[in-house]
């Protein structure tokens, strides 16, 4: 706004205003996609070759490199939480958001569990299984996306918690019954992945089902 009234600038204040106005709006959508929600989003896709480098240093045993790498992913897994909260709280959603986040979360995910499994230590079918489940789910939000949006369940962020703590017990070079243990987190979390999964099918199963209803009621 130019802060001329229109009363005070005629019809040439009144272009002015306009057209002022139009310029801050596209000024505030182009300075929001460097909100502090979308600067964590690309400090952890940032994050992931340097995990991923840390993690396969010096042939990927080195105790040393491998907590580097856990410290990495710890703090991957961190933003991830605060950029979500800080995007919904302070009204920071943006289109790169939206699509930057989900991919920087699968991205360190996939990166650590592929890694692990190229290094031994963690069976391929249990990175199969969990990446089969991610891009399933994600190639199905797509599929309905036109009939309505599948909102996260409480299951599913209890998931990628138990997700991110398994990866990041098997990313530490533990021993003993911290070994055993990280074994049990990892089956923990292979089960809810699966557990989730099976009701994220359902969800897009029932909300297409209504969506092509409603399409057939109206037509």
């Amino acid at each position: 706004m130019s802060g001329i009234p229109a009363s005070a600038a005629g019809g040439t204040g009144r272009a002015t205003s306009v057209t002022g106005g139009k310029l801050g709006a596209v000024a505030v959508n182009q300075a929001s996609l460097w909100n502090i929600a979308n600067i964590l989003t690309m400090v952890r896709l940032v994050l992931v070759p340097g995990f991923v480098m840390l993690l396969l240093a010096d042939g990927g045993y080195d105790p040393i490199w491998r907590a580097w790498a856990w410290a990495a992913f710890a703090v991957a897994m961190i933003t991830d939480v605060f950029d979500g909260h800080l995007a919904r709280t302070y009204n920071l959603v943006t289109d790169f958001g939206k699509i930057a986040d989900p991919i920087a979360d699968k991205a360190i995910m996939a990166a650590g569990l592929i890694c692990l499994s190229g290094l031994g230590d963690l069976p391929w079918w249990v990175t199969g299984v969990i990446l089969f489940r991610e891009l399933g789910i994600t190639l199905m939000r797509f599929w309905v996306i036109r009939h309505g949006v599948i909102p996260a369940s409480r299951g599913g962020k209890v998931k990628t918690l138990a997700q991110g703590t398994a990866v990041g017990m098997y990313v530490l070079a533990l021993t003993g019954p911290l070994a055993t243990f990280r074994w049990w987190v990892m089956a923990l979390a292979v089960l809810l992945t699966v557990v989730t999964g099976l009701d994220y099918v359902r969800q897009a199963v029932v909300l297409r089902r209504a969506g092509l209803a409603a399409e057939r009621a109206a037509a």
